[in-house]
């Protein structure tokens, strides 16, 4: 076994930045990364390697989109990232992109949240607030029904997702809306709340 450096979330950042230019892709990933920390925060695993996971998810989509998860993989193996890490991120593309299944909670939790801020950030950018401060679960659910609406959003992996992790969706979707909420400036969805 190679010597396993842990990561750090300044070092995640770094090279998230340095395979994404995309300034919706960086927001992407800040929203997923705030998701996985209030979760981590609401299950009382580790904060910090569950925000990095969020945060690099999509390390590779900008660059190549055609090898999505498995460049991620490399990029990570090169990097020495401890295997949790890596398998964590590769899981998150099951049934699309990779056959890992998500078996670790960290590894559900990010496999269901990850379209769903999608659908989330759409929603609240549809409100006259353009603010993610005061959208609530039953607007998001409206959204949901709507197939035409975000329609690059796939729900069956969401619902599938929040299977696997016992919860029902309204309270997935709640526990999401408030883990992006923390980080409203950064993702640009503070809107024109005062």
């Amino acid at each position: 076994m190679m010597n396993r450096v842990l990561p750090t979330r300044e070092k995640a950042l770094a090279l998230l930045k340095e395979y994404n230019q995309n300034d919706s892709l960086i927001k992407h990933a800040l929203s997923v990364e705030a998701v996985m920390v209030h979760f981590a925060e609401l299950l009382g695993e580790d904060k910090e390697k569950w925000g990095i996971i969020g945060l690099i998810h999509d390390l590779d989509y900008e660059k190549y989109p055609e090898e999505h998860c498995t460049k991620t993989k490399e990029i990570l193996e090169e990097r020495n990232w401890p295997d949790d890490y890596i398998r964590a991120v590769v899981s998150h593309g099951w049934g699309i992109c990779s056959d890992v299944e998500p078996v670790e909670k960290m590894e559900k939790v990010l496999y269901t949240i990850d379209e769903l801020t999608g659908l989330i950030v759409a929603t609240t950018l549809m409100r006259p607030s353009k603010s993610i401060l005061d959208l609530k679960v039953k607007s998001v659910k409206k959204k949901w029904k709507q197939k035409s609406f975000a329609a690059g959003v796939d729900r069956s992996i969401i619902e599938k997702g929040a299977q696997m992790l016992g919860m029902e969706l309204s309270q997935v979707i709640e526990e999401s809306i408030k883990g992006m909420q923390k980080v409203a400036d950064e993702i640009g969805l503070r809107g024109n709340i005062d």
